[in-house]
């Protein structure tokens, strides 16, 4: 299916209503310019009305299946427009899509699908030997449907969508009603469900895309991992101003090379991306030229590699972002006038800040302890306000209740400080949680399958830096007396039971792990010596 070319496109459209629910602009889009190039995946293309239909037939078909309002269905697979569809159209009948990582082991899938109490499974071809080994443990899950990565004939999905009459919006859904579940680690070392409902993503499309937009012409590149909320969150831009996306199914180097040919020049990536391309030789770096608007973020991105990626594009819009999940993405964000400057206006540290607020979103530095305002340059916990924050974390109202507080101020674990300026520095974390290539690694997750190990006493996981993914997985254990167990014996004992990114990259081992008086492992010991000299340590 291609887009037509009947009839040209004005630009600037016509500014659209403002959206309420997460199909709205969607709806706008198929209706306003319904032969205009919508989304392009793996040599298909399709128009904003044929997107609408399928979106349309998916929310027919869940119903046809028993998916009501209050309901959640889950998405398993490498990017796919599908899973997109079937995020919107399960948010248009009140129903919620609980997006699984697909580097997940299947101890790993088995949890988050049981916890989601997912109905429907869409599952990629590519992965239906895991699910098969597991499907006697998902005893909620009532249908299975596959999907393959070109729709070819016999794809059960497209055969979902066939049969189906498409449905309008649920006439009972509301704002506040979940429409997305990302699951993200938590502090008892199993992920947990966080719940973003309408209102949270539809106010952080609109906050987050303040100070920069899209030209005639343009095309946004959707490249991360649609489990990560920058990559469900990003593909809602443009969808939000009726532009074309062009969606890669990972983002490998020949996968991005392809979008951008496809005519893709604005995307979010993490940084490790970056350093792949200067690495990647002239050709690499001369194609990435291409790209207008280059946000980075999920990541530490390391000083030098920033400077050599501005150096090597003069022209790019580079925009750096913070954020979590459970604020829907972004958070703050450093634009690309501040990138430009910084070093000329006498304030190169700037660089190395995640700039200032995005519109609706209140920040504070608070001291952890006391819960006291802390002023402007003293370093403390970060705390956000804003209607981009979750509903909550699903089944763990103890969580929820534990980083939300009463007057809706959201604890975010990360520690930093704002300038004189108004420029937000994030410069480590209460939690330990572990950053690696935009993956979030909870240490608590590591460790419990590191103790299971016969041979292993004590544990200890840390992050560490490393050039190319901003940080590393590490563990440093200690073993039972009269036991052995090398290195790689470790790693590959987690590889099997974690998703690869999760396992260790490095592990230590010594006679005994450093403890305080009351017993507690000095992991800040531990961290000092490969942080030390650090601009950032996180």
């Amino acid at each position: 299916m291609t887009a037509t070319d009947d009839a040209p496109i004005s630009w600037p459209p016509a500014i659209p209503p403002a959206p309420t629910y997460l199909d709205d602009r969607l709806k706008h889009w198929a209706a306003a310019t319904p032969d205009a190039e919508a989304m392009t995946y793996l040599g298909r293309t399709w128009t904003w009305a044929q997107w609408y239909d399928r979106v349309q037939r998916a929310a027919g078909g869940l119903r046809d299946l028993g998916v009501a309002r209050g309901d959640v269905v889950s998405f398993l697979d490498k990017n796919h427009p599908a899973c997109v569809e079937v995020s919107l159209a399960a948010g248009s009948i009140g129903a919620a899509n609980a997006i699984i990582n697909w580097r997940s082991a299947g101890d790993e899938i088995d949890y988050a699908v049981n916890d989601s109490g997912a109905k429907v499974l869409f599952v990629g071809t590519e992965l239906m030997p895991t699910i098969e080994e597991i499907r006697d443990r998902l005893p909620h899950v009532e249908r299975i449907i596959t999907v393959t990565p070109e729709g070819d004939e016999g794809d059960e999905y497209e055969q979902f969508l066939a049969d189906a009459t498409p449905v309008d919006d649920g006439p009972d859904v509301l704002e506040d009603d979940v429409c997305l579940i990302m699951y993200s680690s938590g502090t008892t070392g199993r992920p947990k469900g966080i719940q973003l409902t309408h209102r949270n993503m539809v106010a952080h499309t609109v906050n987050a895309h303040d100070g920069w937009g899209f030209d005639p012409g343009d095309k946004s590149m959707v490249a991360m991992p649609l489990f990560h909320v920058g990559g469900s969150s990003y593909v809602l831009f443009g969808i939000h101003d009726g532009v074309p996306s062009v969606m890669t199914r990972e983002a490998d180097g020949a996968s991005l090379a392809g979008a951008i040919l496809a005519g893709a020049n604005r995307t979010f990536l993490v940084p490790a991306v970056l350093a792949q391309v200067l690495h990647s030789g002239e050709d690499a770096i001369k194609l990435f030229s291409h790209l207008k608007t280059y946000t980075y973020g999920a990541a530490p991105m390391p000083p030098p590699l920033l400077r050599a990626a501005m150096a090597a594009w003069p022209d790019t819009d580079f925009i750096q972002v913070y954020g979590l999940t459970e604020v829907g993405g972004v958070a703050t964000h450093l634009m690309p006038e501040d990138h430009r400057t910084a070093a000329a206006e006498g304030h190169p540290e700037r660089l190395l800040s995640a700039g200032k607020p995005i519109p609706g979103v209140e920040v504070r530095i608070v001291d952890p302890a006391l819960l006291t305002d802390l002023p402007t340059g003293e370093h403390g916990e970060i705390w956000l306000r804003t209607d981009q924050l979750m509903k909550g974390f699903l089944n763990k109202p103890e969580a929820t209740a534990e980083v939300i507080t009463d007057d809706g101020w959201f604890r975010t674990g990360d520690m930093g400080h704002i300038d004189a300026d108004g420029y937000v520095y994030v410069s480590d974390r209460l939690k330990d949680m572990i950053i690696t290539g935009g993956e979030n690694v909870y240490s608590p997750e590591v460790e419990r399958v590191l103790s299971e190990h016969p041979a292993v006493l004590e544990v200890a996981v840390i992050g560490v830096p490393d050039e190319k993914w901003g940080e590393a997985v590490k563990a440093v254990v200690a073993l039972e007396e009269g036991t052995e167990a090398s290195e790689v014996e470790l790693i590959e004992w987690c590889r099997e039971r974690l998703a690869h990114f999760k396992a260790p990259k490095s592990i230590d081992i010594i006679p005994a792990l450093p403890r305080n008086p009351t017993g507690k492992i000095l992991k800040r010991s531990l961290r000092a010596p490969y942080w030390e000299g650090q601009q950032r340590q996180v």
